[in-house]
């Protein structure tokens, strides 16, 4: 075998597919999404009396599931949860006040907005929950460092 394609010398390739969440109510979720950020629906699967519900905005899907138990933890505070695990969904925008004004009463703002040009210029961010308490990161103006240092 050449040693440029053994999988020890490359990662096979792969593209980050969807988020599964799982929803009080998915349809909600799937009206939320549709709405405030140009989801679309993608496929439905039907399981019985159940479905899950594939959203999508452009290569990238939202799985919901229907919850089959309420959740023991209380809802997230600010920007997420601080332990392990998914802090909260992200999308980028190009004003996070023009967001902010759209989403109106659909959303609770959590955390923000707030100014981060002291590390990029322009860079600002809110924090807000959808209708069943998930946080969702408002980016405004984030770019890339140029030359961030390795990892070690």
């Amino acid at each position: 075998m050449i040693p440029f394609f053994e999988p020890r010398n490359r990662p096979v390739p792969t593209i980050f597919s969807h988020i599964g969440l799982t929803c009080k109510d998915p349809a909600v979720i799937e009206r939320f999404y549709s709405k405030y950020f140009g989801f679309k629906r993608a496929r439905v699967i039907p399981l019985g009396d159940d479905q899950i519900l594939f959203i999508k905005s452009g290569h990238f899907y939202m799985e919901l599931f229907k919850a089959k138990a309420d959740s023991p933890l209380e809802p997230p505070k600010d920007d997420g949860y601080p332990w392990s695990g998914v802090r909260h969904l992200a999308f980028e925008v190009d004003n996070v006040d023009a967001k902010l004004a759209e989403l109106g009463s659909a959303v609770k703002i959590m955390l923000g907005p707030a100014d981060f040009g002291d590390f990029i210029p322009g860079w600002k961010g809110a924090w807000v929950a959808d209708p069943e308490g998930n946080i969702i990161e408002l980016n405004q103006g984030y770019v890339d460092q140029a030359l961030p240092p390795a990892l070690s």
